[in-house]
């Protein structure tokens, strides 16, 4: 059948005949479609979904201690699942987007679940006989977490995608105001919403959301004809198992002395149009060997096997994904700090004195303060550190993606830090009023909790723009949603950690009782704060080693 070159270039002469046959995969003109006017429009539409989806989570804890009886651990922990189901689902969507229909039907698609969800937990709010069973309240949060969770990778590649590759500030930008959309969906919730919901009560807010999330589709549907689209490329798992089949076949095959010997195919004939020329990197070089031509990868009739031979642009896109798993998987805690917010400290603001003036204060109200810290810490990062950094470091941007995610992880220690010694300040309090068999609010004001919700939301602005923002440029153009959902899945695991954490140590110690009184929830804040510390060296030592993908 010839030598092993002479087969090389014959499988690329005949895929570009093929290949001309059938015509690129190309998008829309780049001139006509896309650009701010589309982001702005995407970014509009993640503000209506993120008040309607934070002004259920915000209230959810109150909602199962309230109207389902539910215990401070069973409450808490039933939300920490929850919200981690609605970011562990981002794999659905993201798998979906990827390989058939698109970002753009995807989020359409997975928008019926959505709303679905939505007027089922509506329902089971309204009426008594429903409200009893506290099954069709968790079969519309899980709706609402299929629904939301398989939109959120979606929705912000989508975004991205309307804006040049080569336009790398434009993007930075996008990720900030789309994070700062997120924000400001949440504070609307904490404070918006959660007074509707003391006013006129749970029917009137879930209702509320319901429209906000029509509304939101409707906006992006209005904009359908100016987005850029990008068709599916086929399944991003399938070729990320074809690697690794092939590499084992070739387990004990030596490399060429010369790496262009490798297979690679030409950049027409790539899937992606982007940056398809990958560079080559040294990390991983056992699954260079899926590249190595042999005559086993052909049949007779000289058709390529997918499952012995790969290109190398699909190797490099595994070594991608295998890069990025460390750095997410290091901000799995500062995701359960995040989920804490919404859980363990609106439980500890439940318990302290909520009075201002003739005012009566919620404690799922004092998260506006994250998100107050989230907006002037944002504008701040951008118009002071950014040109500061850039005189000394010369990196565009004022320091790497990396800097900014490790310097938000050490904020994250700052506000379990201040949690944890607001808590002891609490519980002497309790000591020293006797109120230790008492289950009632101590003396002490919950706007001591602002240090706390401030200092999460300083670490937001380093670290969740900056791991949106990283997972996004160092994805192969291919997978860019699959990579948005592994980002987003660190936030799901951060929930499932924390519900986790809540559960083993509540049964091992007994620290976080019904009462909180009685408890030592300080001595559950210190425990999270030597994991975060330790989690931040793992850190250093992961981005020290992280090598960044050529543009």
């Amino acid at each position: 059948m010839g030598s092993v070159e002479e087969l090389r270039i014959s499988l690329l002469e005949s895929e570009e005949n093929r290949n001309e046959e059938i015509g690129p995969n190309t998008s829309p003109v780049k001139q006509q479609t896309g650009g701010w006017k589309s982001s702005s429009l995407i970014v509009f539409t993640e503000l209506c979904l993120c008040i309607s989806f934070f002004g259920i989570t915000k209230n959810l804890v109150v909602y199962l201690k309230t109207e389902l009886l539910e215990d401070n651990v069973t409450a808490a922990t039933h939300y920490s699942t929850w919200a981690g189901t609605c970011y562990l689902t981002a794999l659905i969507g993201a798998y979906v987007s990827d390989s058939y229909w698109g970002n753009y039907l995807t989020i359409m698609g997975f928008g019926i679940i959505y709303m679905s969800g939505m007027v089922t937990l509506t329902l089971s709010a309204s009426f008594s006989v429903l409200k009893r069973s506290p099954f069709f309240t968790f079969l519309g949060l899980y709706m609402i977490s299929l629904g939301s969770g398989s939109i959120k990778p979606c929705l912000s590649a989508f975004g991205a995608n309307q804006l040049d590759n080569t336009d790398t500030r434009a993007k930075a930008s996008f990720f900030s105001w789309y994070y700062l959309s997120i924000k400001i969906g949440a504070f609307m919730a904490s404070t918006v919403v959660v007074w509707i919901q003391d006013i006129y009560g749970w029917t009137i807010v879930f209702g509320i959301a319901t429209l906000l999330v029509g509304i939101a589709f409707l906006s992006l549907i209005s904009g359908s004809g100016n987005y850029r689209y990008r068709k599916p490329s086929g399944s991003p798992f399938t070729r990320l198992c074809q690697v690794i089949v092939a590499a084992s076949r070739k387990f004990n095959m030596k490399f060429p002395e010369d790496n262009s010997l490798l297979y690679q195919a030409k950049p027409k004939l790539a899937i992606v149009q982007e940056n398809v020329e990958s560079e080559h990197t040294p990390g991983f070089s056992f699954l260079d060997k899926a590249a190595i031509v042999t005559t086993s990868d052909f049949s007779i009739s000289g058709a390529l096997n997918p499952w012995s031979l790969c290109t190398m642009s699909q190797v490099e896109e595994l070594k991608s994904i295998l890069n990025l798993l460390p750095i997410g998987a290091t901000f799995i805690l500062f995701s359960s700090v995040l989920s804490q917010e919404s859980s363990v400290f609106v439980e500890q603001g439940m318990v302290m004195d909520r009075h201002f003036g003739s005012l009566n204060i919620s404690p799922v109200s004092l998260s506006c303060f994250n998100v107050l810290a989230v907006v002037v810490f944002a504008q701040i990062y951008d118009k002071l550190i950014v040109p500061i950094a850039c005189r000394f470091t010369k990196i565009e941007g004022g320091m790497s993606q990396l800097q900014r995610i490790g310097i938000g992880l050490f904020f994250s220690i700052l506000a379990i830090s201040s949690a944890a010694i607001v808590e002891a300040k609490r519980l002497q309090i309790v000591r020293d009023e006797g109120l230790m068999d008492k289950n009632v609010a101590v003396p002490m004001s919950i706007f001591w909790q602002i240090p706390q919700y401030t200092l999460v939301g300083v670490g937001e602005v380093f670290s969740q723009v900056g791991l949106l923002e990283f997972f996004y440029d160092q994805a192969p153009d291919s997978m860019r949603s699959l990579c948005m959902a592994l980002a987003f899945l660190t936030i799901s695991l951060g929930n499932y950690v924390t519900s986790f954490i809540l559960t083993v140590v509540n049964r091992v110690t007994g620290w976080i009782p019904d009462n909180l009184n009685e408890g030592h929830l300080d001595r559950f804040f210190w425990l999270v704060v030597g994991l975060c510390l330790i989690n931040l060296v793992v850190f250093a030592f992961c981005a020290s080693r992280y090598r960044y993908k050529r543009k």
